[in-house]
């Protein structure tokens, strides 16, 4: 089981550094990574390796917080040290550092589903040293503390929910006529145990961010096709969406969804980013409760950061419902924990509760008048976890 994070706050000083491991074949990298690392006080790099074998031998001797992992290593790839690792320190939060390509995100996405904690993608060769200091730093270092999170910080309980804030009282007879998906930190695996699970005459539309790059995310709609009953593809600008289909929204830019004549369409923008990301899970949030009204369910899953707290609140504002993951079973319970903590969850459901969750509540709303009027006062209220 991989750690997850707990949201909550004490001053860094009074905690030791996160202790990390570099394992990457490339002299350059391990050099970059170690100095942009080291300069923050948060963190302290115990040693390197330049291969698998050597790593493994070394967490058992240097004991790190966390390990960087490169894929493509002699000796022992990152995938084999990765399987090996996992029998070993099950619990160990691990980093994928791969590069920005077909090959690297194929073996990525391999390395999420053998338990790998989260990646991030190697800078481009084309760039400035600067430009390469500066994604390592805003990309590798939050994801490095969000993960050891447990380690830098006391865990607390986020604070109560505030009452649900529903500006417009959703109908009884409301049906839900899409749903909307969030996620980010450990969400190829929370989609992969989601999607898969939902019946192939599932009445409505789906659609999902997941905050990925270009060529991941289309790697990942393929992954979920292949073993979900629903199609799932890349979201395409001015696509129809149609019933019992999933979309999934491409790297590098927001997806959003507007009307067009009796239904509905995707668009596509490159926007600039929001929350630090493009696609962001805000923007399609605010375009369904635009679109959908009270016909929209919202569903929030594992990530970190608060990409999705205010859409969630337009989506609420609009009559819908939102749903979250919750804190047990999530990587990192920033998105869906801050969700929670701004009142605007209707339910907090395990992973494996999910899809049947999702399942129940478009099916329900969308039975006769007396089952949904039933339905909705015995889940007007959000579950205790």
């Amino acid at each position: 089981m991989q750690r997850r994070v707990v949201v909550g706050c004490l001053s860094d000083s009074s905690m030791s550094p996160i202790r990390v491991l570099l394992v990457d074949d490339s002299v350059v990298i391990r050099k970059l990574l170690s100095g942009t690392l080291s300069a923050d006080p948060a963190l302290e790099v115990v040693g390197t390796a330049s291969d698998g074998r050597i790593g493994l031998a070394k967490i058992a001797n240097l004991h790190p917080d966390l390990v960087t992992l490169d894929i493509e290593m002699p000796v022992m790839d990152g995938l084999a040290t990765l399987a090996e690792l996992r029998k070993l320190y099950p619990k160990l939060p691990v980093i994928m550092f791969s590069t920005l390509t077909e090959r690297g995100a194929a073996a990525t996405l391999e390395a999420l589903s053998l338990g790998a904690s989260d990646y991030a993608t190697k800078p481009s060769n084309t760039g400035s040293a600067e430009v390469a200091l500066e994604a390592i730093r805003a990309d590798l270092i939050p994801k490095i503390k969000a993960l050891c999170a447990g380690h830098s910080r006391k865990l607390q309980t986020l604070p109560p929910p505030r009452p649900p804030l529903r500006l417009f009282k959703a109908p009884i007879d409301r049906r839900i006529e899409l749903v909307a998906i969030g996620t980010s930190t450990g969400g190829p695996n929370a989609l992969a145990e989601v999607l898969p699970r939902i019946p192939k005459d599932f009445p409505v539309p789906i659609v999902v961010v997941q905050h990925m790059p270009p060529i991941f995310t289309r790697l990942l709609a393929d992954r979920l096709a292949g073993r979900s009953a629903i199609p799932v593809e890349e979201g395409s600008d001015g696509a129809l969406l149609s019933p019992g289909h999933a979309w999934i929204a491409p790297g590098n830019f927001h997806m959003t969804v507007v009307h067009f004549h009796a239904g509905w369409r995707l668009q596509l923008d490159q926007n600039p980013p929001e929350h630090s990301c493009r696609p962001a899970v805000d923007p399609l949030f605010r375009s369904v409760a635009a679109a959908g009204r009270s016909g929209v369910l919202g569903v929030v899953m594992t990530g970190m950061g608060s990409d999705g707290v205010l859409g969630a609140q337009r989506i609420r504002e609009a009559g819908g419902e939102v749903i979250i993951q919750d804190e047990a079973s999530a990587v990192v319970w920033g998105m869906p924990g801050l969700v929670y903590a701004a009142g605007q969850a209707d339910g907090v459901y395990s992973l494996d509760q999910l899809a049947p969750e999702i399942t129940r509540r478009v099916l329900e709303s969308r039975a006769p008048r007396a089952a949904a009027a039933a339905s909705q006062r015995s889940t007007m209220e959000p579950r205790a976890q």
